[in-house]
């Protein structure tokens, strides 16, 4: 039966990439081998790890719509085996007319599985990179045996049950004829080759799990939810096969000040009434250092400055995005008489507390309003 991978995560049937990745890190940061040495804790974060795994690979996900399993190797590509427990007309000739020449013995020796891990960066190591040094848990070669399985001074030896072809063969007689059908070795699984001594360290498999730290390069503009690979970093396979990828998912942490968009990074910057009237110059924090931002007089609110490429570098190309400045201003809330006083004079002189108001000259009068704002 195929493993309800989106029960594994905690949803229901087709859930959303978004729901499946927010599900995917909750429970990774709960469960992750760095943070809970509870044992059963481990086994969980890997079928986690692989039910995230099966549902955003696409060739993946797509087989675990049709109602099989990517990671069951006996279930063929959808993980269909039918009523009868055939695969397929391939299957049915061979349990009437043999296989066994055709197919032969299975190796020992298969290719290991690709593992994912994820990694949080803060925003400025995201931007401009970093090497990050992260510990992994993984299937390795066992160094007793070197991946033969075998205790030392021993090899493995041909399968009295299958003569080492991997398949044992059985005929009856049907209301066809004499029928001949072929199934793997249950002796050797179907290797054609038993270990008679196997390996103390491995128990023949080849392999043992073992931690190990990983100095993982990340490159300059990487994103949220982009993956990194790392060739041969994976599970080694049964028998010492050759090991699958790494992938390192690399999850962006909240910045307090910067947002992201793509390569242009977005903050937001307030200004009294009095100073985006006036103008002046800001200055500003990027993740470059301190940059002065001009105001120019009579900025409003909702503006929007940009200083560019003071952004993330683009990945595959050149240059860099920008920083997008909004700019919000605001209105006092609290005004002692004097100020008041000040800004009723200013609506006067503009026309905007009486229209008939006098309109008195207003040298002096925008210098008397800041400064009574810069002393509150």
């Amino acid at each position: 039966m195929a493993t309800d991978y989106f029960g594994v995560l905690g949803l229901a049937q087709g859930a959303s990439d978004s729901e499946i990745k927010k599900a995917y890190r909750r429970l990774a940061r709960d469960l992750h081998p760095d943070v809970n040495p509870d044992p059963e804790a481990k086994e969980r974060f890997q079928e986690v790890t692989r039910a995230y795994e099966a549902l955003t690979d696409p060739e993946k996900r797509r087989i675990v719509d049709l109602g099989g399993d990517p990671f069951d190797s006996g279930g063929g590509a959808g993980g269909f085996g039918g009523a009868a427990g055939f695969g397929g007309l391939g299957d049915i000739m061979d349990a009437f007319f043999g296989g066994a020449a055709a197919r032969g013995p299975r190796s020992r020796t298969r290719a290991g599985r690709d593992a994912l891990i994820p990694v949080e960066l803060e925003l400025d190591e995201t931007v401009f990179g970093t090497t990050k040094d992260i510990t992994v848990d993984t299937a390795v070669l066992c160094d007793t045996c070197s991946g033969a399985g075998t205790a030392p001074g021993t090899h493995p030896v041909t399968c009295a049950t299958c003569s080492g072809r991997g398949e044992v063969q059985s005929v009856q007689r049907g209301f066809l004829g004499q029928v001949v059908s072929s199934r793997p070795c249950p002796t050797c699984a179907a290797t054609g080759q038993v270990i008679p001594e196997p390996c103390p360290k491995c128990a023949g498999d080849g392999r043992v799990r073992a931690r190990r730290t990983i100095s993982v390069k990340v490159p300059a503009g990487v994103e949220d939810g982009m993956r990194i690979r790392l060739t041969g970093h994976g599970e080694v396979g049964p028998g010492g096969g050759p090991a699958g990828d790494l992938y390192v998912e690399v999850h962006e942490l909240p910045h307090p000040v910067f947002t992201r968009d793509g390569e242009d990074l977005h903050c937001r910057v307030t200004l009294p009434m009095t100073a985006a009237a006036l103008g002046t110059t800001l200055n500003l924090k990027t993740l470059d250092g301190e940059e002065d931002l001009d105001i120019r007089p009579g900025t409003q609110s909702g503006s929007v400055l940009t200083l560019r490429a003071h952004g993330a570098p683009r990945l595959r190309a050149t240059g860099r995005g920008n920083l997008v400045v909004h700019v919000e201003v605001t209105t006092p809330t609290k005004l002692d008489a004097e100020q008041e006083k000040l800004l009723r004079e200013l609506a006067a002189l503009r026309g905007e507390d009486q229209p008939e108001s006098h309109r008195e000259a207003q040298g002096g009068l925008f210098s008397r309003v800041r400064d009574a704002f810069n002393g509150r």
